[in-house]
């Protein structure tokens, strides 16, 4: 297990002129959980979104560190995993080519060998290994949302996010993504955007993000 950090100080976005979150300050270490609530469009996945690096808050500074060395900004994306809805990923490829292609982006170092047998045991374990050879965009919307699953797990992420993680999952789909946040309490760093009762029994503590609405 590797010491890391996560640390959000002031973070506070704006879109246009509307504040949608401000002076907002966390911290996370490893084998802690974070579970951030809100009402729909309260701005939980824009958070997320702030903290992987997708989009820039507004103002404020987010830490990250592994073994007390700095990650620079640019290279979050090597340590993180997200698990989101809005997340797209390639319809004319299959399932293992979208994993193929992201493995190389985001574990360039590795062996192919080790990537490839990376690869297949996260298909096995979301229930997509059959499956593996069919376009992205003939999956339904649950299997979709496990291929999204395995590729938030490419990089044994340090920091894992997981933005409304069981939408769209049936019971076995919902219990894989238990395990994985589970074992990811263990080895590293889980944030959960969610407002379902049993995905917050995953998390040690919760930021409610309407708390951060006023100037």
């Amino acid at each position: 297990m590797k010491k890391s950090a996560l640390v959000c100080s002031d973070l506070t976005k704006y879109f246009s002129h509307r504040l949608i979150f401000g002076n907002l300050n966390f911290s996370l270490r490893e084998c802690q959980s974070i579970g951030i609530v809100g009402k729909n469009g309260s701005g939980k996945s824009t958070l997320v979104k702030v903290i992987s690096g997708i989009i820039c808050s507004s103002k404020g500074r987010i830490e990250f560190s592994i073994e007390n060395t700095p990650i620079d900004k640019e290279n979050f994306f090597r340590h993180i995993g997200l698990m989101s809805p809005y997340l797209s990923l390639y319809d004319e490829l299959s399932g293992y080519e979208n994993l193929d292609f992201f493995i190389n982006l985001k574990s360039h170092d590795k062996p192919p060998k080790e990537k490839e047998e990376k690869i297949n045991f996260l298909l096995e374990e979301v229930g997509l290994y059959k499956r593996r050879k069919d376009l992205y965009k003939n999956y339904s919307s649950g299997m979709k949302q496990r291929l999204k699953l395995a590729f938030a797990l490419l990089n044994d992420p340090q920091l894992l996010l997981l933005d409304e993680p069981c939408a769209n999952l049936d019971k076995e789909g919902i219990d894989v993504v238990y395990r994985f946040a589970e074992e990811q309490r263990k080895r590293g760093m889980l944030i959960i955007a969610t407002n379902e009762e049993s995905d917050l029994k995953l998390c040690d503590s919760l930021i409610d993000i309407e708390n951060f609405k006023q100037k």
